[in-house]
């Protein structure tokens, strides 16, 4: 299993899924996987019960996932670093890559996002800043591999992924379940 992690926004659902096709790999969303899960939106379940339940149930869906994930490419959330059981078991049961962005760069991205519940404050951009100097020593630790997102374009972005994972062995060494033989370069499409 490959993970990526990084702050909301850097790109990880995007880079993922580009990922996975590049790879001819599932791509699974914890996000996704969350809300099917609890029956509602994370921006509900943070409304009505806390980010310690939404917390809760992430660390046990990102447990069962990179159990059972196999030869996928998980897009995590911004937080799933938060609780030490989840940044070792992302470690431990496949290669992880943080995808690097600084937080102004990343208000640029969402300044109009009103889905993500942790930037619904008066000074988002301050949000981030708060963010990041709290979660970026967590993804680091975490981390097998640091892309820096910068300005590059989403296919850059995947070949430069799997050019870490290919110098390292880790894609010969089978982080995804024997689908091991990445797509050529050229196959690589814009999502919508």
């Amino acid at each position: 299993m490959i993970s990526l992690i990084g702050m909301p926004g850097c790109g990880k659902t995007t880079v993922g899924r580009q990922l996975a096709r590049r790879l001819r790999a599932v791509f699974i969303d914890s996000d996704r996987v969350i809300e099917e899960r609890i029956g509602c939106s994370i921006r509900v379940l943070f409304e009505r019960e806390g980010e310690e339940a939404f917390r809760a149930v992430e660390e046990a869906t990102l447990d069962d996932l990179t159990r059972t994930g196999g030869g996928a490419v998980l897009s995590t959330g911004g937080g799933a670093v938060l609780r030490p059981a989840t940044r070792m078991r992302l470690r431990e049961r496949g290669q992880v890559v943080y995808l690097h962005a600084l937080p102004d760069d990343i208000y640029r991205r969402l300044r109009h996002d009103t889905t993500r519940p942790l930037l619904q404050t008066k000074d988002p951009l301050q949000q981030l800043r708060s963010l990041y100097a709290q979660r970026d020593p967590l993804y680091r630790e975490t981390a097998h591999f640091v892309i820096e997102t910068g300005r590059p374009s989403v296919a850059t972005l995947v070949n430069m992924v799997v050019m870490q994972l290919e110098l390292a062995g880790a894609l010969n060494a089978g982080a995804l379940g024997g689908a091991t033989q990445p797509a050529p370069s050229n196959e690589t499409s814009t999502d919508p």
